[in-house]
């Protein structure tokens, strides 16, 4: 990959993570709840993808822009495991209970909040109503915080069947740490990873974030060393995007400690490099994982795909998510949960399912998500595979976008030809940092930037 500060910086706008298409901005509280649910009791043999969301956290972060509830009252998971069951149970009365459970992931918030009973008793729930594979080809991960685990949990997860971990890091820098209020030596992830190790789980990623208050060039890379003795499966380095007007926690930082601009983008490009150097392949947007990782397989074989928990490699599942603020997709439909706890919870102690918002796909809007997709994932893109599955004429359906990419190939961020009748988009090696502009560029809905985070 290569690196052109000037051309990143021009555009280096504001726009989507593109998780899903259409983006999140597009769900509406009008659409009708009984379409939303006729989609989940549309039959199907699709395998299933769960998503579990806890919101609890024993401690506050003050750059989290998660949906969460900071809190110590541990009691407080026993019912929210309650609460789960009975939505597990309203879901399941919805679909084939045989559909095989391909992947499945805990986030929030802080799943390790919950207590080992109360892991045990939700996954047993779990166990209960769907059909979890467990033939070494299933992806079940967890997200941890190193100062809410222990090896009793860690013994517990793994019992489970949980065989991935995804441990939040951020920052080793001592200086970092205290600014964004989250203190976690090296020596604890380092026992928390030998733990993991020890237990026998296949995966282990680590998040980082550039652009945190007090980081330094010198204080990252030396992060990024510990960070590659520790030696993760894979490695996510997120962009921090300081949003104080919409995030409380985030006003506790100060604006003057926060890396410049220029500054930032040296941080990236300080990731990039040694990361690549290290071994890693660059996946793509944020993601890292080392050549053997099954990320890296998906992406050379053509079978990486994208959902809301970012990169997968189990395509063409349905995801059922639950808890509060969770966003489910089953076939062309999204609908997200109350993202106020007490309202989701009113709605399943009164039998109803807890949907807040949602949205049903038209057929332009799978075309593009299917382009935006490929785009994503694999750095170009055939018209031929979207002509065959979708009868069109890429090139008359999409004549205004593929205008609009002129300046984007002028600059050398994308390369557009034609071949034996077929459009050809390929992301150039100093395009692949800006490949979420070439997205935008086939997104029908993106008419106000205010709300997204920019692109690097």
């Amino acid at each position: 990959m290569l690196w052109d500060s000037q051309l990143i910086q021009k555009y280096n706008l504001a726009g989507p993570r593109y998780t899903s298409y259409p983006t999140a901005p597009q769900f509406s509280t009008d659409v009708s709840k009984m379409e939303l649910i006729g989609k989940m009791l549309e039959p199907s043999r699709s395998p299933l993808s769960l998503y579990f969301h806890v919101p609890f956290c024993a401690h506050l972060c003050y750059y989290c822009a998660c949906n969460k509830i900071v809190t110590k009252q541990y009691d407080k998971g026993t019912e929210y495991v309650e609460l789960l069951g009975e939505e597990m149970r309203l879901r399941a009365l919805m679909i084939d209970q045989s559909r095989p459970v391909t992947q499945l992931h805990f986030g929030g918030g802080t799943p390790t909040f919950l207590s080992e009973e109360n892991l045990e008793k939700l996954f047993s729930r779990i166990h209960d109503l769907f059909n979890l594979v467990t033939d070494g080809s299933q992806d079940f991960s967890i997200e941890i915080d190193p100062r809410e685990v222990s090896r009793t949990k860690l013994e517990v997860l793994h019992k489970l069947g949980f065989n991935r971990v995804s441990l939040g890091i951020q920052d080793f820098d001592a200086e970092v740490q205290k600014a964004i209020h989250r203190i976690q030596p090296l020596d604890l992830v380092d026992s928390v990873v030998g733990d993991v190790r020890d237990l026998g789980f296949n995966s282990i990623n680590f998040d980082l974030i550039y652009g945190l208050p007090k980081q330094t060039l010198e204080g990252f890379e030396k992060t990024l060393k510990q960070v590659i003795e520790l030696s993760p499966d894979r490695i996510s380095v997120f962009n921090y995007a300081h949003l104080p007007q919409r995030f409380a926690p985030q006003r506790r930082i100060l604006d003057e400690d926060l890396p410049t601009p220029d500054q930032k983008l040296a941080l990236l490009k300080l990731s990039i490099d040694t990361l690549t150097e290290a071994g890693y392949v660059y996946i793509g947007m944020d993601h890292f994982a080392k050549p053997e990782d099954s990320l890296t397989k998906a992406q050379r074989e053509g079978h990486l795909q994208r959902n809301f928990q970012g990169y997968t490699t189990h395509a063409e599942t349905d995801l059922l998510a639950f808890g509060v603020s969770a966003i489910s997709q089953v076939s062309n439909a999204y609908f997200q949960n109350h993202t106020d706890l007490s309202l989701y919870q009113n709605s399943i102690e009164n039998g109803q399912l807890a949907i807040m918002k949602g949205y049903l796909s038209n057929q332009d809007d799978r075309i593009r998500h299917s382009v935006i997709m490929q785009l994503l994932c694999h750095n170009s893109l055939s018209s031929k595979n979207i002509e065959r599955d979708f009868s069109i004429n890429f090139r008359e359906y999409f004549e205004k976008e593929l205008a609009s990419l002129k300046e984007l190939e002028e600059d050398g961020v994308i390369n557009v030809y034609y071949k034996n009748d077929q459009v050809v988009l390929e992301i150039t090696e100093v395009g692949r940092l800006l490949v979420r502009c070439v997205c935008m560029a086939f997104d029908k809905y993106l008419t106000n930037n205010n709300s997204f985070s920019k692109v690097i």
